[in-house]
C-alpha cells in the first residue's frame, strides 16, 4: 500500500518573492485578477489557504489603468457616510481624475480577496501601489512581471 503524504506550508518557511507590475495601458480587472492570485500565493504548488504564503506585489503606473467598454462614465461606486440618506456615488473616471487614483486598483484588489478576515487584511499589506513610474522598492530587487505580454486582452491602447 502507497502513502501519500500532503505538505502544508509553514508560515516560517515561506519565503516571499517581490515582484513589479507597470500597469501602464493594462485592464483594471484582469490586472486585479492576477494581483490576487499572487497575493495570496494560488500560483505556488505548496499553496496553503489559511497561511500567507503569497508574493510582495508593487505596481508602478496605478493611475493609467485602463477599461474597457463605456466603464469610464457607466461604472458607478457607492458608499454610505453613517447619516440617513448618505449614499454617495463617484463614477470610475471621476476617481482616476480625482486625489487618489489608486484606489481604483487598490478596491477591486481587496474586493477579490476572502471578505473579513485577518488573513485578507494581512495580504493587502503587501500590496504596494504607487502612481508614478519611481517606486522606494529598489533595495528588494523585485523580479519585472510583464502584465501586457502575458495575454493580449491584457492590455488595451486607447
Amino acid at each position: 500500500m502507497i502513502t501519500k503524504t500532503t505538505s502544508h506550508a509553514k508560515a516560517a518557511t515561506v519565503e516571499k518573492a517581490w515582484i513589479l507590475i507597470d500597469a501602464q495601458d493594462a485592464i483594471v480587472g484582469r490586472l486585479a485578477s492576477f494581483i490576487a492570485m499572487r497575493l495570496r500565493g494560488k500560483h505556488r504548488a505548496d499553496y496553503t489557504p489559511n497561511v500567507d504564503c503569497g508574493d510582495n506585489v508593487v505596481v508602478i503606473n496605478a493611475d493609467k489603468v485602463k477599461f474597457t467598454g463605456r466603464k469610464l462614465e457607466q461604472k458607478t461606486y457607492y458608499w454610505h457616510t453613517g447619516h440617513p440618506g448618505g449614499v454617495k456615488e463617484r463614477t470610475a473616471g471621476k476617481i482616476l481624475d480625482g486625489r487618489f487614483p489608486e484606489r481604483i486598483l487598490e478596491k477591486a484588489v481587496e474586493r477579490m480577496l476572502p471578505k473579513e478576515s485577518p488573513l485578507a487584511r494581512k495580504q493587502m499589506t503587501h500590496l504596494k501601489l504607487y502612481n508614478g513610474a519611481e517606486h522606494p522598492h529598489e533595495a528588494q530587487s523585485p523580479t519585472t512581471v510583464d502584465f501586457a505580454a502575458l495575454n493580449t486582452k491584457n492590455a488595451r491602447s486607447q
